[in-house]
């Protein structure tokens, strides 16, 4: 069937042969639907509005006010178990050092024996080709961990001195030390 139009005052419409609206507009807006008319749809516009926006943010700045101080520390605590896992991790290369040399790396030749084979000190004269480790990671704070072979504590101590990178300190700048990890 082929539609009729007709003008009525600002609203046009397009009619089938018995009267039923097609398509309908208004003014400069496409209000166009199928079927009826609905005043204030604006079916054209795919956008938001500057209120809709704002809204939306709203809402998320509520949600982040509310959630975000749940968070806050944690990402310390996390780095505090990081270092912890990363010191057990670098003993176990250690223990195997000592398994293949029947000692460790001393205080000058450092944890990079565990990566490249040592040519300061006593040698090594069982090191493992590839080494022990791929890298020596710093810790969590991107700060070297600090290394003494012999150790006050034992065959060796390492440590971290923590997020604030000085000895001694409490909570987050507290230091992790091998021989006392809880």
């Amino acid at each position: 069937m082929k539609p009729i139009f007709q003008k009525h005052h600002s609203i046009h419409c397009a009619l089938t042969l018995d009267g039923n609206p097609i398509r309908q507009t208004y003014g400069r807006g496409d209000l166009a639907r199928t079927g009826h008319f609905e005043r204030g749809l604006n079916v054209g516009n795919k956008g938001f509005t500057l209120i809709e926006i704002m809204v939306v943010i709203t809402i998320l700045a509520i949600l982040a006010a509310l959630v975000a101080p749940r968070f806050v520390g944690k990402t310390d605590d996390a780095r505090i178990v990081a270092a912890k896992v990363q010191i057990k991790n670098i003993e176990g290369a250690l223990a195997f050092y000592k398994l293949d040399n029947a000692i460790y790396p001393s205080t000058e030749q450092g944890l990079d024996a565990l990566v490249l084979q040592p040519t300061i000190g006593a040698t090594p004269n069982h090191w493992r080709k590839g080494g022990y480790l791929d890298k020596v990671p710093n810790d969590p704070w991107s700060r070297p961990y600090v290394y003494f072979s012999p150790g006050t504590h034992g065959d060796y101590d390492m440590i971290s001195y923590g997020a604030d990178g000085e000895p001694g300190g409490e909570d987050k700048n507290g230091d992790i030390e091998s021989w006392n990890l809880e």
